[in-house]
């Protein structure tokens, strides 16, 4: 089994690793920066680190007038409510004047979930990849995350960083070559397209082992980058495969299928399904109620299926 690793220790680590070559990155936080992990960059560099409090809104203003100076501030705060309680700065500053502030969103779709539904984020893809300007990344293990960090910071313009707070499994060793805008093919497949984002993409990896078994060959993708989004990745696979699958820990509404949707109805139309949800969550153990919200590998693999009923 892969080691696993929490996804907020390794972008506290990641942060704080940045810091030391980049003094011009600042860090906020509305107050949670032990859940964060950002506090790992307060304790290192307590000169270039600021706890707003409660107070999403004006944290994200804050980072608004930073990067004005030619800091590079990371916006730190659970996702539902950076892109909540902060989405009047993040559309009215960040976006409208195209600033150089990294939002990070941790804790993002139910892996906050003993909190229950007022913690869950699972529309806040949907928010922020409406803004013009921003780019929307969602990372799926620890090191995706240290190299999205970097390259979010080595980008002059908004960034949205979507972060789990659960333990993933380390897919990709150092070589990982990560690019914005560029999709990631985890393994190859002639039959259908299983296509996921952060922690899902763990996910396809367990659908596309349960498809195996039954003689059905599924290709998984990782998007990394909701937007800019990799269509040229897309249409491939759309094209290769004939049939598509999206798996997303967020609203089945406006985040990765949706994206993905927009591309394939203009380049490449082909029988496709979402795994998303339509709804609020609840309390209780993590795994537990990603099953029971049909997140998990079975769901993606049931959907395959479904879909490729319909292929022609």
């Amino acid at each position: 089994m892969a080691e696993k690793i929490a996804i907020r220790d390794a972008f506290g680590a990641a942060l704080k690793k940045l810091g030391a070559v980049n003094d011009k990155v600042v860090a906020l936080e509305a107050d949670v920066g032990s859940s964060t992990k950002s506090g790992v960059f307060g304790k290192e560099f307590p000169d270039r680190y600021f706890n707003v409090g409660i107070s999403e809104l004006d944290m994200v203003a804050m980072a608004a007038g930073f990067s004005t100076t030619g800091l590079i501030p990371f916006v730190n705060t659970f996702a539902v409510f950076l892109a909540s309680r902060g989405g009047d700065p993040i559309n009215s500053l960040i976006a409208y004047d195209n600033l150089n502030v990294k939002l990070c969103g941790t804790y993002c779709g139910m892996s906050d979930s003993y909190d229950g539904a007022s913690h869950n984020a699972m529309s806040d893809i949907a928010y922020v990849r409406s803004l013009p300007n921003l780019t929307v990344i969602s990372v799926c293990d620890a090191v995706e995350t240290e190299k999205a960090v970097f390259a979010a910071a080595e980008l002059n313009g908004p960034v949205y960083l979507r972060l789990s707070r659960a333990a993933a499994p380390v897919i990709f060793d150092d070589s990982y070559k990560f690019e914005i805008g560029k999709g990631v093919t985890i393994s190859d497949g002639s039959d259908v397209t299983l296509i996921g984002t952060g922690y899902m993409v763990q996910k396809s990896m367990e659908a596309a082992e349960l498809l195996k078994a039954e003689g059905i060959s599924a290709r998984v993708i990782d998007i990394h980058t909701i937007k800019p989004i990799d269509r040229e990745l897309l249409i491939k696979c759309a094209k290769e495969t004939g049939a598509v699958v999206t798996a997303e820990e967020h609203s089945i509404y406006g985040g990765l299928g949706s994206a993905v949707a927009e591309v394939l109805v203009q380049e490449c139309p082909v029988p496709m399904g979402f795994v998303g949800t339509d709804g609020f969550g609840e309390s209780g153990d993590y795994e537990e109620l990603l099953s029971k919200y049909n997140l998990d590998g079975k769901a993606i693999a049931a959907k395959a299926k479904e879909v490729l009923a319909k292929k022609k």
